[in-house]
């Protein structure tokens, strides 16, 4: 497979992820406040404590970030300044550094707000398993603000290796493990060869979705994702 599409199906299996820290004491209450509802497991990313402290604003937080992606999507990661980010969303810079300590934290935060989570697999077979999370990302990818998003820091990456680590980190590694799981757990029960080259067919996968939606997201028509399970599983299949 060529670099850009691995690079694709690497972003794309990532995932996204978007959550929010727990709230701080509020001055004057009996007692602590009950934490906020925790991120979606196997998409977002923990937040740090960052965010403890004064009671948020929801609206000012959603304003923030549409205005961080849309000056992402319109100059990438170098054009993106929290003094920029402040005066589209309507908010002081102070706001934003109540949140995120720097445009970095920001962002990653502002691109996990797109993804939505994978499919958790049901486990009755790795066929099912894989076109259900396969089908997931194949929408996720016909999105086009999304794939721009991807495309723009794929592009950039190169530039910001500290915010691509943080993002293979925080965002891809954990949506590769839902995909890895199932792969597993068919060479475990029979369904695969149990010397499947697990990495190898997550790449296989991910790269037949995603970096074919990268470049044209009309040429995965219905039942594509199913075909492209059932030519891996061909040759993955016990002898």
């Amino acid at each position: 497979m060529p670099s850009a599409g691995l690079d694709a199906g690497i972003s794309g299996t990532a995932g996204a992820v978007a959550g929010t820290g727990a709230a701080g004491p509020t001055p004057g209450a009996a007692g602590p406040t009950p934490a906020a509802a925790g991120p979606t497991p196997g998409t977002a990313r923990t937040i740090k404590a960052r965010r403890r402290g004064r009671p948020r604003s929801e609206a000012a937080e959603r304003a923030i970030i549409d205005a961080a992606l849309s000056l992402f999507a319109e100059s990438g990661p170098e054009g993106l300044c929290i003094e920029q980010v402040a005066a589209r969303a309507g908010v002081g810079k102070a706001t934003i550094y109540r949140r995120w300590p720097g445009k970095e934290d920001l962002l990653l935060d502002a691109i996990a707000a797109l993804q939505p989570p994978l499919p958790q697999p049901a486990g009755r077979s790795v066929r099912a398993d894989l076109v259900q999370v396969l089908g997931a990302m194949r929408e996720a990818v016909s999105d086009p603000r999304r794939a721009r998003e991807f495309a723009l820091l794929l592009g950039e990456g190169a530039k910001y290796p500290r915010l691509m680590a943080r993002y293979v980190e925080t965002m891809l590694e954990p949506r590769r493990e839902v995909l890895r799981s199932v792969l597993r757990r068919g060479a475990a029960t029979g369904e695969l060869r149990a010397d499947t080259d697990v990495e190898a067919a997550l790449f296989m996968l991910t790269g037949a979705v995603l970096a074919r939606g990268k470049y044209d997201r009309t040429s995965m028509p219905p039942g594509y994702v199913e075909r492209v399970v059932d030519e891996l599983l061909r040759g993955l299949a016990p002898r």
